[in-house]
């Protein structure tokens, strides 16, 4: 990811993200992939109503699908409002997929859901990863880290 990318992820006025993920894997490589979403859903995203909690991605027939993601129905809606959780097709290069399914077909790999934000142009987009699971002792260790991480923030505070 070069550094253009990354501000236009820090300026979008959306950033849902999937908080656990980071905890449970580690990653392998990252992509950014687009959402195809009907109707309401891109309205309900900008007001920040999506969650990623226990979502994932599956690869069926050549295309990349998004599982689980929860995506509330908009306020001002009428009766063809979307369903909230339905499943998402997520847009990659045939060579992207390809070579995620390629590696998700090792043991322990799996496509994680990051990130959705909107970019420049009001698409929204998804940054997801190929991730390996970590056991036990490497959550501890992450937790351990994360807790020095935090100590030592709280040392150089007051010291200013």
């Amino acid at each position: 990811m070069n550094k253009e990318e990354e501000l236009i992820r820090k300026k979008s006025p959306v950033s849902i993200r999937n908080r656990k993920a980071s905890f449970e894997y580690f990653f392998i490589e990252t992509f950014t992939a687009g959402i195809v979403l009907t109707g309401t859903e891109i309205k309900s995203i900008r007001m920040g109503k999506a969650s990623l909690v226990d979502t994932y991605c599956i690869i069926t027939g050549g295309e990349l699908w998004v599982k689980g993601m929860s995506v509330s129905p908009y306020f001002y809606g009428s009766y063809n409002n979307h369903e909230m959780k339905r499943d998402r097709k997520l847009l990659l290069t045939r060579r992207e997929i390809a070579r995620l399914a390629a590696a998700t077909k090792q043991t322990g790999y799996t496509i994680v859901p990051l990130l959705i934000f909107i970019d420049q142009n009001g698409r929204a987009k998804m940054d997801i990863a190929l991730c390996k699971g970590k056991k036990e002792y490497d959550k501890r260790q992450t937790l351990k880290e994360k807790e020095d991480r935090r100590e030592m923030d709280r040392i150089m505070k007051s010291y200013k």
